[in-house]
């Protein structure tokens, strides 16, 4: 699909022969390249000559390898340039032009200032799936604010869900907003690129944080308040009891969930609560989430008086959703460890998703900052005294 494409290094997935730009940082766009890059693209990460600020969130083996980078900079090619410096600029540009997809979550004012945005990049790429994300639509007010998952999480109402559930607001403790506007991005870009393929038209693509977290937030919780007029308030009352929590065992931590009325039959017979079998507040769906807070408490009462062990047993036999509650320390190390040419062993978090005739793959180690600069360059036309001139101006950074 583009003039650069990814061959010889094992791509097997869908998006083979795809050449993507990612000048992204920190975890929302680099998950989405990732994900790209798991599908078989050859994605080409620009850095600054400090690299990404994911090279250094949490601890790592080495310098520049954080635990995060290691899974989120893999199927990935580093180089590193001075966008600052026109020189430095021409080398992306010249590098856009031979992509098929260019990603971005720099803010308007900063991606316009560098002369990088759609308008320019069309320019040498008139077909290219441009997608630039970030915290708010470029048509407000605040579309040059600075936006992290912190502060989407807060302006999407998170923190009101935790207060509606008795607490102070709080914030989920996970990078949600990151995370899913990564998944927001990777769907958007492979959508383009079918009708790219339908029509030969590139197109350019805006993800606003604050947008795609308030439609995450209001699938469920916008509840009664979505109609007009509202027939009740806003939040779905199942989620919002904190009562909807892992439960203690015998020996441990489980979750179960009964969701029929035969589930909750089961449940309060094997925990000795004969009095609750028939109990009106699970006789109907309506039922059941109206009394969920009360219900929750009651299954918990319960799971006590047996082991976790015997609790999976009797839910599986009897179609009951229910596992064991999982530790993070558990979760991984549970993955499968591969060995990073500069990092060591580590533990890779592999693709999630299952093709059965394209399957994802792990193919190139996360890189060093610039550890391809010389290399994409080369394939782009640029002579060995050009590319060394670069580096001795410091204008591309190499290992």
């Amino acid at each position: 699909m583009s003039t650069g494409e990814n061959e010889g290094d094992g791509a097997t997935g869908p998006l083979a022969g795809v050449r993507v730009l990612d000048l992204s940082s920190v975890l929302m766009g680099p998950a989405a390249t990732r994900t790209l890059g798991d599908f078989g693209a050859d994605v080409i990460l620009v850095e600054s000559a400090g690299g990404d600020r994911n090279r250094s969130m949490g601890s790592g083996p080495v310098d520049g390898f954080s635990g995060v980078s290691l899974n989120l900079l893999r199927n990935k090619r580093s180089i590193a340039l001075d966008l600052k410096h026109e020189r430095g600029r021409q080398a992306f540009l010249d590098i856009v032009a031979t992509c098929d997809v260019m990603i971005t979550n720099l803010r308007p004012g900063p991606l316009r200032r560098l002369g990088l945005h759609y308008e320019a990049v069309q320019q040498v790429r008139p077909d290219i799936v441009f997608c630039r994300a970030h915290g708010y639509p470029s048509a407000s007010e605040q579309a040059d604010a600075p936006a992290y998952d912190d502060i989407i999480q807060s302006a999407s109402g998170i923190g009101d869900l935790f207060r509606r559930m008795g607490a102070e607001p709080m914030l989920l403790p996970s990078l949600v907003a990151d995370k899913f506007c990564g998944l927001t991005i990777a769907n958007s870009v492979t959508a383009a690129l079918y009708h790219r393929a339908q029509t030969g038209q590139g197109q350019c693509i805006e993800i606003p944080m604050i947008d795609v977290m308030r439609a995450f937030v209001l699938a469920e919780h916008g509840a009664g308040a979505i109609s007009e007029p509202p027939v009740a308030s806003a939040g779905y009352a199942r989620i919002l009891t904190p009562e909807r929590k892992p439960q203690r065992t015998a020996d441990g931590w489980i979750n179960i969930l009964p969701y029929d009325h035969e589930h909750y039959v089961a449940l309060f017979e094997a925990g000795g609560r004969h009095d609750l079998a028939a109990d009106e507040r699970f006789a109907t769906p309506i039922e059941r989430v109206t009394h969920s807070d009360s219900l929750y408490r009651d299954v918990a009462s319960v799971l006590g008086q047996r082991t976790t062990a015997e609790w999976l047993e009797l839910c599986e036999e009897n179609g009951i959703p229910a596992t064991e509650a999982a530790t993070l320390d558990e979760l991984v190390s549970d993955l499968p460890i591969d060995e990073h040419p500069v990092a060591g062993p580590y533990r890779v978090i592999p693709p999630p998703e299952q093709f059965s005739k394209t399957p994802p793959s792990v193919r190139r180690a996360a890189p060093k900052i610039g550890e391809h600069g010389r290399e994409i360059l080369n394939e782009i036309g640029y002579q060995a005294e050009t590319i060394e001139g670069l580096i001795g101006d410091g204008i591309l950074t190499t290992p």
